[in-house]
């Protein structure tokens, strides 16, 4: 468990929990799942605060979904932030699909103190904590207020989903360019719709995100009017300004990876259907051909089938040309229809076809 105070625009690193909370000081509270209960006393002797046995076990639940609960005295909001591999874990990139693994992050909303409930292995919550200490004094404005530094976490969490566009798109076209290859047939149906599960799996984290956020939000618009005076954004409850502009900029980047998500399971369905498009052509291609040849050739069993009677008498079969003649017509016969059918394109190339066809006249040329 950590302790970070933030006054007067500095920020120093607490050995323990202060005695009492100072005007205008901020303290954050960063925890450990395995630590989830340890602060529980030091904000009630801080704030005066109890917290819920149920929101202390949401905390303790490394399966929770994004979720917004409140109380007369704090907030709660579970968001599941984006579990990255690291560098060690890198795998080939036709190993399976990427997978999409979170891990909730829980936020305390106190007055003057934010408590964070994380995963121990969680990279998003120590890089801010770092650049918050390294920050210089008058140069970068570091938050003031719960609700500021909630919000700074969130953004960065969300910036972890929109890194996770590039592999993702990398990865659908590759499955795009298996599924369109002709010359493999496509057997990794079952990647293929583990991707496909990946990605809807994505959608639903994205819409419960924006879900708690939006609830959060509503929440504090509704503390605002019960207030008696909307236009005073510093009152309890109140959003300042400045936060409801980085409040809509967090929701806006969760809908930017809802709109990616979802456009990537469209490309993927057209993939999937272009590719039974293209199977099914295929196989249209080679039934013409096999009827074509059976075409051809059935005048000519015709034509042996006849000379394979056992009639004792049948004209031209003794004549000493007469092999000759029939080789000759059957030949003649083949040429014909091979010529006949290639004037119709049935036995052209598919590329040989689209040379021959006429070319569109545009609307707009001249006539």
């Amino acid at each position: 468990m950590q302790f970070l105070s933030i006054r007067a625009g500095l920020a120093r690193p607490l050995d323990a929990a202060p005695d009492s909370l100072a005007p205008g000081e901020l303290l954050w509270i960063d925890c450990r799942y395995e630590e989830a209960r340890a602060w529980v006393a030091d904000v009630h002797r801080l704030t005066g605060t109890f917290v819920f046995e149920d929101h202390l076990l949401d905390a303790e639940n490394p399966a929770h979904p994004s979720y917004f609960d409140s109380t007369q005295n704090y907030e709660l909001i579970v968001f599941r932030g984006l579990a990255l591999r690291s560098p060690g874990e890198d795998r080939p990139e036709d190993e399976g699909p990427t997978r999409v693994r979170t891990r909730p992050t829980v936020f305390f909303l106190l007055p003057g103190c934010l408590v964070t409930v994380r995963a121990p292995d969680s990279r998003t919550v120590p890089a801010l904590r770092e650049r918050l200490l390294n920050a210089a004094p008058g140069r970068q404005r570091l938050p003031d207020s719960p609700e500021a530094l909630m919000l700074r976490l969130l953004n960065n969490m969300v910036d972890r989903y929109l890194e996770l566009r590039h592999p993702l798109t990398a990865q659908l076209e590759r499955w795009q360019r298996r599924l369109l290859d002709p010359r493999r047939p496509f057997r990794d149906w079952y990647q293929l719709l583990e991707a496909r599960g990946e990605l809807r799996k994505l959608e639903q984290l994205c819409e419960e995100q924006l879900d708690a956020l939006q609830e959060w939000l509503d929440d504090r618009l509704e503390l605002e009017h019960q207030d008696g005076d909307a236009g005073a954004a510093t009152g309890p409850g109140a959003l300042s300004d400045a936060l409801q502009v980085r409040a809509n900029d967090v929701v806006s980047h969760i809908h930017r990876v809802h709109a990616h998500a979802r456009r990537l399971q469209d490309s993927l369905e057209s993939a999937i259907q272009l590719h039974f498009s293209s199977t099914t052509h295929r196989t249209n291609e080679i039934m013409r051909t096999l009827t074509t040849i059976t075409a051809i050739f059935m005048p000519l069993t015709l034509i042996t089938g006849i000379f394979g009677m056992n009639f004792e008498f049948i004209p031209g079969l003794h004549a000493r040309a007469g092999f000759w003649i029939a080789i000759g017509a059957m030949a003649a016969i083949a040429l014909l229809l091979v010529s006949w059918f290639r004037a119709r394109r049935y036995l052209s190339a598919p590329s040989a076809q689209r040379r021959s066809r006429p070319a569109r006249p545009s609307d707009g040329g001249a006539p």
